[in-house]
């Protein structure tokens, strides 16, 4: 039977595309992680307040990525290079979504301007970061191996979440609105994009991995395009549209850290 949990329970299964996966998601949130550093470094002076939480998600995504790399080295495993049609990040970034790397090395103060852009771009990842970490949790939050790995990268990511809702809703009241708008419906479409794009990439290098059919690799192609066409004319409403969270300021704390167990290797 073809789903999501018996697609991923193959992947964790089998060494070099466990491998991969980590890998791919170890990558993903390293570069969230140095994005959020640089952008808490250079928030304004009038949006000063912002700079602890926008440093304490950098913090968490280091900390994601860390939690990936232990996973890899509980199995004896080291991590592989991120192929470049698997970079979610770096893609997003070629379509003008977020903040440029460039601007984020220089030492010139952001704007509320960017900070509109950077806190859209995150709303509609931070989305799709829940949504699949939901579903790992549904399926594998019991698992010995990687379960209490998932269950805590998914409560990250719903504050991550929460707080993108809520400083979006305050800069709208404050008459950003049409400019957020715009800038989250921009950011959905291209995501979308991105993710077909990517998902089809990394499913096609997985199926080589797991000698699957072309059959097998086919089905699963085509179950990825019809989510697209999905989210394209149902599901981008999820992404563009903001709502006050229950859970008010949830990056006002300082980062939890992982335990030992999932940022330490096992004893020999």
């Amino acid at each position: 039977m073809l789903s999501p949990r018996s697609l991923f329970q193959e992947i964790l299964d089998h060494d070099e595309s466990f491998r991969l996966f980590c890998s791919i998601a170890a990558g993903g949130e390293a570069q969230g992680g140095w994005e959020n550093r640089r952008i808490a470094a250079l928030v304004p002076e009038s949006e000063r307040d912002l700079a602890p939480k926008i440093a304490r998600h950098g913090a968490d995504e280091d900390k994601h990525g860390r939690i990936f790399h232990a996973l890899l080295r509980k199995r004896g495993l080291d991590p592989v290079p991120v192929p470049a049609e698997t970079d979610y990040t770096m893609l997003l970034e070629k379509r003008g979504i977020g903040l440029a790397h460039d601007r984020l090395r220089s030492d010139e103060p952001l704007t509320v301007r960017d900070l509109i852009v950077y806190l859209a771009h995150s709303r509609v990842t931070e989305q799709r970061a829940c949504e699949q970490m939901e579903l790992l949790c549904r399926h594998f939050g019991d698992h010995p191996d990687v379960g209490r790995a998932v269950r805590m990268i998914a409560r990250d990511e719903h504050n991550h979440l929460a707080y993108c809702h809520e400083e979006l809703l305050r800069l709208a009241a404050a008459g950003h609105g049409p400019a957020i708008r715009s800038t989250l419906h921009a950011c959905a479409w291209a995501e979308i994009r991105v993710h077909r794009d990517v998902s089809l990439a990394v499913m096609a290098r997985m199926g080589r991995l797991l000698g699957w059919t072309k059959a097998r690799s086919a089905l699963v192609a085509a179950g990825i395009h019809a989510v697209y066409v999905h989210e394209l004319l149902v599901g981008r409403r999820r992404m563009v549209t903001l709502s006050m969270p229950e859970r008010r300021d949830a990056l006002g704390a300082p980062a939890a850290p992982a335990p030992a167990s999932e940022t330490e290797p096992e004893p020999a």
